[in-house]
């Protein structure tokens, strides 16, 4: 094949009539043609992506490039910085010889840019507060987060239905722990007998036990309110779309929690915003970065969630993006959704990897120019397998991709430049204090308290009954004795008893002789 096939190959494939992103340029017999310009159409990012890569082979730039050209055309970007390595968006890059020995082999101008960002966070520490009530949150969800098996997950779903039955708002832990609690024992165990089922005691007590040990991990706090408003997710400064990066270094070692959390977040923008059809660019593009830690050891309902938000935002002018190693660390119901394809270097050092490399190969359409199999386990850092969709949402001709710098630094802000970032956002001090309204804690208090005081009239008003009933019988008894002693009968053997015993006490005994015979 020759190097101009190879152009126009590409180029037919890549260049699309609408408004894209510059990804970089193909690589032909190992050089880099500049000619063979990779990009991405703007109006397909609603399709979804999946970036891939062992580590150390440049995911996180290469997300920090879509993220960068994104915001440069006018559209929102949600990311999270799982290690606080991406702040550095905030203010333009840095040229060096190997940034600049990249932009001259891609035939482009270096041009650092900062980019508008909002830092945020789950613990409050390094950015606004994100929180969500546990409603919000779902069932579903926080079974996940709390690793219930399928019988917990039952009970904790009872749990919803009924505080939704009853208007009982659910905004944290404790308010769960209390409706948990009613259900499980005395009244409350016997009011959702019929209607809900029984809560078995132990059941409840291994839940109860799992949201204490969620709390003693210190994010108990992303619970309650003020809830995060998914509308601040889609702010532009200057035209240019505002990137939100979610700090979750400080809780990495809870992956499971911040996983899920960012899905929820997923579900309410689906949830939320209507129906938008085929738009010339998305509303926003959301990343999930180490997208593996969602998937691993999720149970059906929550996989079926997934699958769901993934197949129908799409509609709703969203895009979202999964970053992890492996393709195979996304299902595949999943995986079948994401048509634009970033894939990295794949290291075969076991018989895994090579299975996983043959799987991997096979998503990809099949390439005139390239030994895949041999090509994939020789790019270098910033080089990666492409294949996207195009305007007409066919997949394009895979091709190896140098990829383009980032413009701005790549590396975390300072600690001053952090707190400075903090200081001029306008959303930290508005979810920085969290606001306990009434809800199903203090709702149940009430119930709980006004059934106490309604078991205390009445143990009141027995006790007054019998006391009643005893001084009627006391009275009725002593009414009976005075009219048995005002009897004549009884009068005339009080007197008959009476002269008897006065009798023995003070009659007079019969004269005895006081002289015996014999004496004197």
């Amino acid at each position: 094949m020759s190097r101009e096939k190879f152009i126009e190959s590409i180029t037919r494939s890549y260049s699309p009539s609408g408004a894209s992103i510059y990804l970089g340029a193909g690589i032909f017999q190992a050089e880099i043609v500049a000619e063979a310009r990779v990009n991405l159409p703007l109006r397909m990012m609603n399709r979804h992506g999946l970036v891939t890569g062992a580590t150390g082979s440049g995911k996180t730039r290469t997300l920090q490039l879509l993220a960068e050209q994104l915001s440069a055309a006018g559209v929102p970007v949600f990311m999270p910085d799982m290690k606080g390595d991406i702040s550095g968006m905030a203010k333009e890059g840095v040229a060096n010889d190997k940034i600049q020995e990249r932009a001259k082999a891609l035939g482009i101008p270096y041009q650092p840019s900062g980019f508008p960002v909002e830092l945020y966070s789950l613990s409050g520490k390094l950015g606004a507060q994100m929180r969500a009530t546990v409603t919000e949150f779902g069932p579903v969800l926080l079974s996940k987060v709390l690793e219930l098996n399928e019988v917990q997950s039952g009970v904790l779903m009872v749990v919803f239905k009924y505080a939704d039955d009853k208007d009982l708002p659910i905004v944290d832990l404790n308010d769960l722990k209390k409706v948990l609690t009613y259900l499980s024992e005395g009244e409350g165990a016997k009011e959702i007998k019929d209607s809900y089922g029984k809560i078995s005691p132990a059941t409840s007590g291994t839940i109860l036990r799992k949201m204490v040990a969620l709390e003693q991990q210190g994010v108990s706090q992303l619970f309650g309110e003020k809830s995060f408003d998914i509308d601040d997710l889609f702010e532009k400064v200057d035209g240019r779309g505002v990137i939100s990066l979610l700090n979750v270094s400080d809780v990495q070692s809870q992956p499971a929690i911040f996983s899920t959390f960012m899905l929820s977040l997923l579900a309410e923008i689906y949830q939320s915003l209507p129906e938008a059809g085929d738009l010339d660019k998305p509303k926003l593009v959301f990343f999930l970065d180490e997208a593996h830690l969602l998937f691993k050891d999720a149970p059906k309902a929550f996989l079926d969630q997934i699958d769901q938000v993934i197949r129908l935002i799409r509609s709703k002018g969203v895009g979202v993006f999964f970053c992890t190693q492996l393709t195979q660390d996304v299902p595949a119901s999943v995986l079948s959704q994401l048509g634009n394809r970033v894939h990295h270097v794949i290291r075969a050092f076991t018989p895994n990897d090579v299975k996983a490399l043959k799987e991997t190969i096979k998503t990809f359409p099949k390439s005139e120019f390239y030994d895949m199999e041999q090509q994939f386990t020789q790019l270098g850092t910033g080089q990666a397998f492409i294949t996207v969709l195009n305007e007409k949402g066919i997949p394009t001709e895979t091709v190896v991709t140098h990829l383009a710098p980032p413009a701005s630094f790549m590396g975390p802000l300072a600690q001053a430049e952090y707190q400075q970032q903090l200081e001029q956002s306008e959303l930290y001090p508005k979810y920085k204090d969290a606001v306990d309204p009434e809800s199903a804690f203090e709702l149940l208090d009430k119930k709980m308290q006004a059934a106490r005081e309604k078991q205390e009239e009445e143990a009141a008003a027995k006790s007054d009954a019998r006391e009643q009933t005893t001084t009627r019988n006391t009275r009725r008894e002593k009414s009976t004795f005075e009219q048995v002693l005002s009897s004549p009968v009884t009068k005339q053997v009080g007197r008959e008893l009476v002269r008897g015993v006065f009798g023995v006490l003070f009659g007079s005994a019969p004269r005895r002789s006081s002289r015996r015979k014999g004496i004197f």
